[in-house]
């Protein structure tokens, strides 16, 4: 038995705020990620610099804000009142310094710890931070949080504001790329949330002049809402609904500004508020469930000095409105109880349609209860004595567990024996799951919820992933589709595309759906190996090795050796997102792709398949799938 190892005066440390902050990233951004998920650290450091400028905003100070992403570098500029300029070096560089503590001078922002703008300093190679105020001027340039250049104060004919300007340390943010769709998605949450602001990202300009209702009807179309969009306002408080075709709950909850994308107890209070007032309304005990279904709704609140459960604040606490205040539940629930009963009381068409719409909900819920009780009797019966699901530990040691370990849980759901055994060789044991399917899944396009318990193969998935009434308890952060690079791969990742859009588009929405990249080709010859994702990798590998290499084509997982899968799900692992646009319609995408073959489709398969002959030097079965994923 080894001797334990001493402990001394020697090994305790005091790190400086920047080291601090580099040795643990994720206590100030969450994951740090590589950009291809929303709430990777890179837009958690471009919300950090604009909360600031919001935070101007909302006191009445500068009502345009100049966003640039210029060769991964963001700068940001406003023209609120400027950080005071003998405190600007202190502001950025020192935990717990700002003018967020003094309630007076931002009474209901974002920012609260004096942190945000220092993380962005700390994990930047280059930082940079000019403040203008009242004809003068101040610049300071850090590096990794290293001041190099504190410039005296100088005249200057700038408007007030602030300008930022920051590139992610890219020894953090390994292999980083910023995703237009995901800063864009940003914006447009910020301009919903300050009706009257004007934000400029590259040439493009958000803004909104209704807020909430302008953020709804940019999330849904009309002819699929049952009534239109109910937008109701009072003294700090927002809320727009609407009950449309679709399964599951849709949800966007605001705080002070922030996207609250875990909700917290804001949005636990509106969605109880919202069953209460309906049952008092209409006189009778309708299940939640059935009141909730198919609606899509956003709420917003302003309070003070707000709690949330973590420094991204992505959820919020436990709370009182304000000093001396109502409970932000008891708050929530008088504007609803009252505003919205009013509402439904005046305008009969959308009394009436919310009626019909629970009632329906109603009865599909009551068609399917048999079906359900004995799909899930069969599903646990099947986790017992099948090997479809292969679990990972997190799942296993602890009910509650380590929450950083929850959110770097994935699971991969892949089709056939070899694949799913090459997975579960190379996997991380501890956070990564294996699906494997049997076949191809069931083209679910237009079918109703009752098809998912009838069939095995989705009923049993549904139930790995603990999403059956909703996604508030995935067991999984990650849903990565895994299928092979020919054509039945492509196939079958686009019907389980078709059955989580279908039935679970939250779970699309969240964030949560990935498809796996997996190299097409591995180059090698003695000395090195390359594997490439493209004809074009695959081109420019051959030029970089001497002699003449040996070329795999990988048409199956299965091929792939699970010493080789380890290197594409480990840390370098390659995932694209699954991304709905905000005027991304499902039924419509669902109708286009998966329903009869229409006119249309035919015509944009023929105008996407011309391929010069002479430029593939593939077999043919090769050209076919470069030609769909083309599609794609």
């Amino acid at each position: 038995m080894s001797q334990p190892t001493q402990y001394t005066e020697d090994h305790v440390r005091s790190l400086d705020w920047k080291e601090h902050i580099r040795m643990r990233p994720g206590m100030y951004i969450g994951k740090l990620g590589d950009g291809t998920a929303a709430d990777d650290g890179i837009y958690i450091l471009i919300k950090e610099v604009i909360d600031n400028s919001i935070d101007e905003y909302v006191m009445g100070y500068g009502k345009t804000i100049d966003i640039q992403l210029v060769n991964g570098e963001i700068i940001v500029r406003d023209y609120g009142r400027g950080i005071p300029l003998g405190k600007v070096v202190d502001c950025v560089s020192k935990i717990n310094t700002g003018a967020k503590y003094d309630s007076k001078a931002f009474k209901k922002s974002v920012g609260l710890n004096g942190v945000g703008t220092k993380a962005v300093n700390a994990l930047s190679n280059y930082f940079k931070v000019e403040a203008y105020r009242e004809g003068k001027f101040k610049l300071a340039e850090f590096e990794k949080g290293n001041l190099v250049n504190d410039a005296k104060i100088t005249k200057t004919a700038e408007e007030n504001g602030t300008l930022m300007v920051f590139r992610p340390d890219k020894s953090i943010f390994k292999n980083y790329k910023f995703k237009i769709e995901h800063i864009e998605a940003q914006l447009w949450n910020y301009a919903y949330l300050n009706a009257g602001l004007k934000i400029r990202f590259n040439n493009k300009t958000f803004s909104s002049r209704n807020g909430l209702l302008d953020l709804l009807t940019k999330k849904t179309e009309e002819e699929t809402l049952r009534y239109p969009i109910i937008h109701l306002k009072g003294e700090d408080i927002e809320i727009a609904i609407s009950h449309g075709n679709h399964y599951g709950e849709q949800y966007y909850s605001y705080v002070n500004g922030q996207f609250t994308t875990q909700g917290g107890t804001h949005l636990v209070a509106f969605r109880e508020s919202l069953v209460k007032t309906i049952r008092d309304l209409y006189g009778k005990n309708f299940d939640p469930k059935d009141v909730r279904a198919s609606i899509i709704g956003a709420i917003s609140v302003r309070i003070e000095e707000p709690v949330f459960e973590s420094q991204t604040k992505t959820k919020l606490g436990s709370m009182n409105t304000g000093p001396g205040g109502p409970t932000l539940r008891t708050f929530v629930n008088d504007f609803i109880s009252s505003k919205l009963d009013n509402y439904l009381r005046e305008n009969k068409a959308a009394y009436d349609a919310l009626l019909k719409r629970i009632q329906q909900s109603e009865r599909e819920r009551k068609e399917i209860a048999g079906i359900k009780k004995l799909a899930n009797e069969r599903a646990k019966k099947a986790n017992i004595h099948n090997k479809k699901l292969r679990d990972c530990r997190v799942h296993f040691q602890d009910k509650k567990g380590d929450e950083e370990q929850k959110n770097n849980t994935t699971i991969f759901i892949t089709e056939g024996d070899s694949a799913s055994g090459s997975i579960t060789k190379a996997r991380d044991v501890a956070t990564q799951a294996v699906f494997s399917l049997r076949g191809k899944p069931l083209n679910c396009y237009s079918m109703t919820k009752k098809v998912v318990y009838q069939n095995e193969e989705l009923n049993l998935l549904q139930h790995a992933l603990n999403i059956e009434d909703g996604i508030e308890y995935l067991r999984y952060n990650r849903v990565v589709i895994a299928t092979d690079a020919d054509v039945d791969g492509m196939h079958i990742r686009l019907l389980l595309l078709t059955f989580f859009l279908q039935f679970f588009p939250d779970l699309v929405r969240g964030g949560h759906l990935y498809i796996l990249e997996t190299p097409l080709f591995r180059v090698r010859d003695k000395n090195k190996t390359f594997y490439c994702y493209s004809e074009s990798e695959k081109k420019d590998a051959i030029n970089k090795l001497k002699g003449k290499p040996e070329i795999t084509r990988f048409k199956g997982l299965g091929e792939i050796s699970p010493n080789e899968f380890g290197d594409f799900i480990g840390e370098d692992i390659k995932l694209d997102p699954v991304i709905l646009s905000d005027n991304t319609n499902i039924d419509t995408l669902l109708k286009y792709y998966m329903g009869k073959n229409t006119p249309d489709r035919q015509l944009f398969i023929i105008e996407n398949l011309k391929v010069e002959i002479d430029e593939i030097d593939a077999p043919e079965e090769e050209a076919m799938v470069t030609e769909i994923q083309s599609v794609e």
